[in-house]
């Protein structure tokens, strides 16, 4: 599916949730970017075949004959859309963590909420609360990596990038060009791992060296990923068994932080309505770059270089 498409369908989903009316086919077509504003048969061809896949991967439209109207609306009923309660392992949850950043760094991100711009603009009642753009996930991976986007979706179309790379120990700056085979986060660090064509062999590539625009090169789905390739052994992860695991004691307030209430092995209740918890870890970079996205609602206590590495990201922030 092109990414045009993807938009589009995106975006008529957010519309048809966001409205507290059913919307007429020509308020969409108004509403929503992507659709043809001009020929009336290439729009109505369009639209159909977007209600048709919609509900074929299970969104349900619902279609609304008014009887003061002569065309009939179209609104998506949340408590039909939404998923019921759902309870993750710590793994799934973290998956889902990583789901989220992409969501907020992709581009769609933007598009969706021009999409509720435009709504409003144009004199559609909009309900965000509760909504799938209000209530984020607050699990989070940092990725202020400016690369990070053009990587990720270099690897999602398996396109080959081109990008100026700053070498370690004070090395010039050198263009490289990569077959990337996935984009890979270890000890708060990110990285791309894939094959070097300047140097004919597999490499990895830490993204905060990159200097400069990640251009991609070549036609998608030029790249194979080889069969058997391990890229978190290739990034060092095997190295990360020989760390030793420590707890972390967390306050939390009441009824928050649910990412880090999912992976502690131990919850109890604490004084002036805040919890505890432990969190194993075992890099306190990685742990303060966790818990500073919870903001005021989580307090690292101990110990001391974990509690250390929160500060320092805290006074990071305000420089």
């Amino acid at each position: 599916m092109s990414r045009r498409k993807t938009e589009r369908l995106l975006n008529l989903v957010i519309c048809l949730l966001a409205t507290r009316r059913p919307l007429s086919a020509e308020h969409i077509r108004q509403a929503v970017p992507g659709y043809d504003s001009e020929n009336d048969e290439a729009f109505q061809r369009m639209f159909e075949r977007d209600k048709n896949e919609l509900r074929e991967i299970g969104i349900p439209i619902e279609v609304h004959k008014d009887p003061w109207e002569e065309d009939p609306g179209y609104r998506i009923v949340r408590q039909a859309y939404e998923l019921p309660e759902i309870t993750l392992e710590p793994d799934e949850a973290a998956v889902v963590g990583l789901a989220a950043q992409v969501w907020q760094r992709a581009s769609l991100a933007e598009a969706a909420s021009g999409a509720l711009l435009k709504l409003r603009a144009g004199g559609v009642e909009t309900d965000e609360a509760g909504g799938m753009l209000g209530g984020a996930l607050e699990l989070r991976v940092d990725t202020r990596d400016p690369s990070f986007p053009a990587l990720w979706e270099a690897v999602r179309d398996r396109r080959a990038v081109r990008f100026a790379y700053r070498g370690a120990a004070g090395q010039s700056v050198l263009t490289r060009t990569v077959e990337p085979w996935g984009v890979v986060s270890r000890r708060g660090r990110w990285y791309v791992v894939g094959h070097d064509r300047d140097r004919d062999a597999p490499r990895v590539f830490r993204l905060s060296r990159i200097s400069g625009t990640v251009t991609t090169i070549g036609r998608p789905g030029a790249v194979v990923v080889p069969e058997g390739v391990d890229i978190k052994s290739m990034v060092g992860y095997s190295d990360d068994l020989n760390v030793t695991e420590r707890a972390a004691l967390i306050r939390v307030r009441e009824g928050t932080c649910q990412g880090l209430r999912q992976v502690a092995r131990a919850v109890r209740p604490g004084a002036d309505g805040w919890d505890e918890l432990d969190v194993d870890f075992t890099d306190p970079g990685r742990l303060a770059g966790w818990v500073v996205g919870f903001a005021a609602d989580a307090e690292v206590v101990g110990p001391p270089d974990a509690r250390d590495a929160v500060i320092c990201r805290l006074k990071g922030a305000l420089l």
